[in-house]
């Protein structure tokens, strides 16, 4: 069941972690045919609005769940708060900072220190152990091989893989690979985890054991996920669904979405 009214968590200005002011992603469609936005003159390349418009803001300890069919524009949107993609018009700030204002190394680096993604086919590399796959984050970084063992082990744990610490990927369940994409997302302590389709690839039971794992993760952070799957939007405390690239549907707390 979603969270009641009385815990859904309300954007303020103190808690903020990530907020899309009148967000709108524009890409070249070349000569595919499609919904065109925005093209000026006859000679303007064709173009496709993935979002248009958009205000959202995340708030720490909160579940946001973004909803709609395929091509509804919530990927579009989860990457913009993510950091992934630059808005062709609009701003995302990450705790006041406009992202624009970064650099693409810049960007980078806050990823990696603040952000924790989840993709849905868990891109994890088949060469390396689940512990070197959750530590990865931590090269980047430049912290030392006996503290990312130690943290990667501890994460590990905390998900429930204490005895797959040394597989690989290819000996591992989906939802144990789930696992292990969601330890890889937090090791570096980010305010803002975000996850696609996060239960798309996984049986039903293994999936409410990866939500319940969510849950868990929000405890000290932001977390959005998008899906078309009702039972994961359950465990929000918001849900924003999106239709052609703009929100249809904003609930209130009152109202949790169900």
């Amino acid at each position: 069941m979603a969270r009641s009214a009385a815990t859904c968590k309300q954007p303020s200005v103190s808690s903020s972690i990530v907020t899309a002011d009148d967000v709108t992603k524009i890409y070249r469609r070349g000569s595919k045919p499609g919904r065109f936005a925005r093209a000026v003159g006859r000679s303007a390349p064709p173009t496709v609005s993935a979002v248009d418009s958009v205000s959202v803001t995340v708030s720490n300890e909160e579940i946001v769940g973004l909803a709609g069919p395929s091509g509804s524009g919530k990927s579009t949107l989860l990457h913009l708060l993510a950091g992934l993609e630059q808005p062709t018009d609009g701003t995302v700030s990450f705790q006041e900072t406009d992202l624009a204002t970064l650099s693409k190394r810049e960007r980078t680096r806050h990823r990696l220190e603040h952000i924790g993604i989840v993709f849905q086919q868990f891109h994890l590399l088949d060469s390396l152990s689940a512990r070197a796959n959750v530590a990865l984050p931590l090269v980047e970084l430049g912290v030392s091989k006996r503290q990312r063992r130690k943290q990667a082990t501890e994460l590990l744990e905390q998900v429930g893989l204490k005895d797959r610490i040394t597989h690989r990927p290819r000996e591992l369940s989906g939802g144990e690979q789930q696992r292990v994409a969601i330890a890889r997302a937090l090791v570096t302590g980010p305010a803002l985890v975000v996850a696609d389709e996060p239960t798309g690839e996984l049986d039903t039971e293994t999936g409410r054991a990866i939500l319940q794992a969510f849950k868990q993760v929000a405890e000290n952070r932001a977390v959005v996920l998008a899906s078309h799957d009702q039972e994961t939007l359950e465990i929000c405390d918001r849900v924003i669904r999106l239709q052609d690239g703009t929100i249809t549907e904003r609930p209130t707390e009152e109202t949790p979405t169900q």
